[in-house]
């Protein structure tokens, strides 16, 4: 009782200080974990405040864009699988220390709600945010501020901006590992890829994609380097295409674990694979795109998702 006590009044305390009436409201979702919900006249999306993460965004008369496991877990210390985590301050398993935690530590933290606004023709923002802790500098031992913001309309834009605000600089790489909703995975491929060199998974040999677009037809893990155009997702069972674009990212990630891995990940149904593909933003390599910030600096990494 006591613990529903207190989500009741940090709820009502958020609800007071930031909701807005008929777009803005939080409330406490899957696991007790606290979420805001947002509507208006372009989409509905909802944020879970643990990871900082948006879990879904459907634009008005379409199927949600972002996709999420019916077995993912929402509980303290354990990612959710789905919709955009954040990885930060690193990608993939830490290059050191493979005990910790696989895409850093910003997808098991509480962010802290920093502001929520109605921007203009009625378009939503709302941003979070997150600093050093005592469980963070057990694992990264470096003072920081990290913003992202959620700007929520016809189309999706998130921002996620890092500040270096010790007196020593670090080096760092993240990604937004956007899960995107399909109707198969047999049925998408993705253009903006052409041409473009790629690391297969965790290899180390370039590769170079000829065809002018990419079809899955097993496992695909691939890190396409130097890269900074748009992505298509063709989507022939849905009958739309969605457009990813960045900004602050020279790598982009194409992930589907296919059914042999996706079997191994006891967070996901056996056949979730089917129905989603990551397309992901990132900064993830040594030599080529991990960013480097002096005290007092910040960069910031972007998606920007719209349907055509």
């Amino acid at each position: 009782m006591r613990c529903n006590f207190i989500v009741s009044m940090t709820i009502e305390k958020l609800n007071q200080q930031f909701g807005i009436s008929g777009t803005a409201h939080f409330y406490s979702g899957k696991g007790g974990l606290s979420m805001i919900g947002i509507t208006n006249k372009y989409a509905t999306a909802n944020i879970a405040l643990y990871g900082g993460q948006v879990l879904n965004f459907i634009p008005q008369g379409q199927k949600d864009i972002l996709w999420m496991s019916e077995k993912s877990l929402f509980q303290n210390g354990k990612a959710i699988r789905g919709g955009i985590p954040v990885c930060f301050p690193w990608f993939g398993p830490h290059p050191a220390d493979k005990n910790k935690p696989q895409h850093g530590f910003a997808r098991l933290q509480q962010w802290q709600v920093q502001e929520i606004k109605v921007l203009a023709d009625e378009v939503t923002s709302i941003t979070l945010n997150l600093k050093e802790t005592d469980f963070s500098r057990q694992l990264w031992p470096f003072l920081f501020d990290a913003t992202i913001e959620f700007i929520i309309g016809k189309l999706l834009e998130i921002k996620l901006t890092v500040t270096n605000t010790g007196d020593t600089p670090f080096e760092y790489s993240d990604a937004l590992h956007t899960y995107f909703n399909i109707s198969d995975i047999k049925n998408i491929c993705i253009t903006g890829l052409q041409n473009a060199t790629y690391f297969d998974s965790f290899a180390m040999d370039l590769k170079k994609q000829e065809p002018s677009v990419l079809k899955f037809e097993g496992e695909t893990n691939r890190r396409y380097v130097q890269h900074t155009d748009d992505c298509i997702i063709d989507d022939t069972g849905l009958n739309r295409k969605i457009i990813v674009a960045k900004t602050g990212s020279k790598v982009t990630v194409v992930w589907n674990p296919e059914e042999a891995t996706t079997k191994t990940m006891s967070d996901m149904e056996p056949d979730g694979y089917k129905t989603f593909v990551c397309v992901e933003p990132a900064n993830a390599y040594a030599g080529i795109d991990m960013v480097q910030l002096a005290p007092r600096q910040r960069h910031t990494l972007g998606t920007l998702i719209e349907i055509i």
